[in-house]
Formats: C-alpha cells, structure tokens, sequence
C-alpha cells in the first residue's frame, strides 16, 4: 500500500554517515636508513576541506599543496581533497618520530602515523687474532659491528660450520653496539682454516655483512717413512719417502743408518724427502731414520730393512706347500679312522645282563636268587661269546 506523501530521507543520518568518513586515514612506515619514506593521508569524503602534514616536533611540513617547511628533503609527491602524499629523502635516524595528519572540519580531526627509522650495522672487525699463532694457544676472537636499530645478531662460522660465540650488546643513543667473543684452544688442525663473523639484521635485505680471518698456525713437525716395498728382495728398486708436517715446513730431512752416515751414496740417492735403493743387497740391512725439524721441534721415523734372499724365498714356499699337504692328508686318514669306528660299534652294540641278574630271573625268593648266581658263575666259561 503506498504511503502518501511519501517518507524524506534522514538528514541526520546522512550528514553523520558524510562526517564519519571525513576521518583522515594513515598507515605506520618503516624504513632504512638512507632510504625514501612516503607518508600517505587519505580521506574517503572531503568536502573541500584541507589536509596538513606535520613532523614530531609539529612543524607543518605542507598545507595542501603548499610547502610549509624549508627542508630539500621533502618533497609533494600527490595532493588532492582525498589525499596528501609526501616523501622525506635520505631518511636519517632523527627523522623517526610520530608524524599527524589533519583534516581542517569543525573540529580538526587527525590521525597519526609513526615512521621507523632502521640503523645500517656497519661492517664487523675481528679482533685478538695474533699471526702467527702457536699449538697450544688459547687466543680470543671479537666481532665488532656498530650502528645497528634495532640491535644486529653476529654469528660466528668455522669455515661452512657454525659456532657459538658469547653475545654482547651496548646501547649508544638511539643506535647499538654489538660484540660476539669466540674462545679458542689452537692445535694444528686449525692451520688455513677461514673463522667468519656474520651480521645479520633486518636492514640487510640482499647480503648479510661478514668478515672473515684466515688462522695461521705453527706447529713441531710429526714424520712418518712410507715404503715402496712389503718384501724387499736382492736385487730390487727400493724407495723409502720421509713424509713430514709441520709449520714452517721442516726442509730439508736428514737419512741415517744404524745411528751413522749412509754408507753407499752410489746405490742409496737422496733427494728432497726420498731416500732410494737401485739395487738392494744384503749389506742394505739395518734400521734408516728419517729426522725432520723447525724451530718448534724434531721429529724422527725409523724403518728396519732386511733384504731377503729371492731364491730362499721360494724354496721357503715349496717347504710351506710341502707341510701343508702333509698335514691335509694326516687329517683326511684320522677322519676316516674315526668314521670306521664308529660304524663298527654301532653295529656290535647289545644289552648284557649281570650274573646276579641271571640268577634272579627264575629265583622264587632272594636266597635262592644267591644260590642261582652261584651256579651261572660257575658255568660262565662255557657261556663265552665270541665276535668276529
């Protein structure tokens, strides 16, 4: 049924639907250091009314489209009724703050935006490191890296390997100071090996900061003689290699043999590390002995040469095949010696009964039982069995 006349909108409604979206909207920004921030305030219905941006320190930064604020840094970069778009360059860590947008109704509404500033973490330093250092040392390394909001994590790495390292962190003004310490006991294994301090913060969105220091280790030589022959025979080529490690390198070894010079510098050649026999005898035999030093220390290896007699050898093996099929064939008689015993017992196997057990079998009571057994030893000549 129609309604006449008919209804009229609500003006109050309509007006308080229109002020409600007259609130002017923003959004909290972060950024790094030395970088670009935009600040952006909107409005959904504006009628006419002016948009201002003002810094923490409330200074207007700009009216609308007019620039309040002598500063190069900042710039227009969209005005209209519904919106007042600004940039700030070269973003330092004074600029971060609460910033506050107006809108100029009956009253001013404002909303307010904070703008987070990241501090940079400088590159790290490694400190403590002594070249070159000692086996056996205890040394201490530090990574410093400064500069960083919020404050920067530091890792440590041994090579690809990571390791822990005890944390420290300093304020200084708005930015932090951060130490990582790594305590380290040396030995010759960490001879060439790359120790790496990583920073890594929020800041650093391509690649982490790191440095990395290369340990230098000296340490007393240890020798060993690796032979180019298991049974060295008259007549063969023979090489006896002084493999030594140490830092500094112990160069050059010395050869002894029997406590003494080498006897035959014709046959035995030196050269570097390798000690080499053209043509063994048995005058070779005896104990060689490798030395090596650096200014840590010496070490020595000794090898004990006996030069066999080919032709000993091979009747040595004759003998040896000799006796092994002696006794393969001991063996094989006592096996079937046994076998042959044991098929004849098992087929002259039988049940025997005693004499008193004889006598018992017919006997009507114990004595006469007695009297039986009696008379079956009597007869127990006539009663022998003889197998074949």
């Amino acid at each position: 049924m129609l309604q006449w006349p008919p209804p009229q909108p609500n003006r109050a409604l309509f007006y308080d639907i229109c002020i409600s979206g007259q609130y002017p909207l923003v959004q909290n920004v972060t950024v790094t250091e030395g970088r670009t921030a935009n600040l952006t305030c909107r409005v959904e219905f504006n009628d006419n009314t002016s948009l201002q941006w003002s810094n923490p320190a409330q200074q207007t930064l700009f009216f609308g489209d007019k620039k309040a604020l002598r500063d190069n840094r900042i710039e227009l970069v969209r005005a209209s009724w519904s919106e007042l778009t600004i940039s700030i360059s070269d973003v330092t860590l004074s600029d971060e703050g609460m910033y506050t947008c107006s809108l100029f109704t009956m009253p001013v509404r404002t909303a307010k935006a904070y703008l987070t500033v990241l501090g940079v973490p400088e590159k790290p330093e490694i400190d403590g490191l002594t070249k070159p250092a000692l086996e056996g040392d205890h040394i201490t390394l530090t990574c410093i890296t400064q500069g960083s909001k919020p404050a920067a994590d530091l890792r440590w790495f041994r090579n690809e390997k990571e390791v822990k390292g005890a944390k420290e962190v300093n304020a200084s003004g708005k930015t932090f100071t951060v130490r990582s310490s790594l305590q380290l006991h040396v030995d010759r294994n960490d001879d060439g090996v790359a120790y790496t301090c990583r920073v890594d913060h929020v800041a650093l969105t391509q690649a982490p900061q790191q440095a990395t220091e290369v340990l230098e280790v000296h340490y007393a030589p240890r020798v060993e003689i690796i032979h180019s022959l298991a049974v060295p025979q008259e007549g063969q080529y023979l090489k006896l290699e002084c493999v030594s490690k140490g830092n500094p390198s112990p160069d050059p070894v010395m050869w002894t043999k029997d406590g003494g010079e080498l006897p035959d510098l014709d046959r035995m050649i030196v050269e570097g590390r390798e000690l080499t026999f053209t043509s063994l005898n048995k005058t070779d035999n005896g104990t060689y002995r490798c030395e090596a030093s650096n200014h840590l220390g010496t070490s020595s290896a000794e090898y004990v040469l006996y030069v066999y007699d080919p032709n000993a050898l091979g009747q040595r093996s004759t003998d040896h095949a000799l006796i092994g099929g002696v006794v393969a064939v001991v063996v094989f008689v006592t096996l079937c010696l046994i076998i042959v015993l044991g098929r004849y017992l098992a087929r002259h196997k039988g049940t025997y009964l005693t004499n008193e057990a004889k006598g018992a079998d017919d006997a009507p009571d114990a004595d006469t039982a007695i009297i039986n057994a009696e008379g079956n030893h009597a007869h127990a000549e006539e009663k022998k069995e003889y197998f074949i």
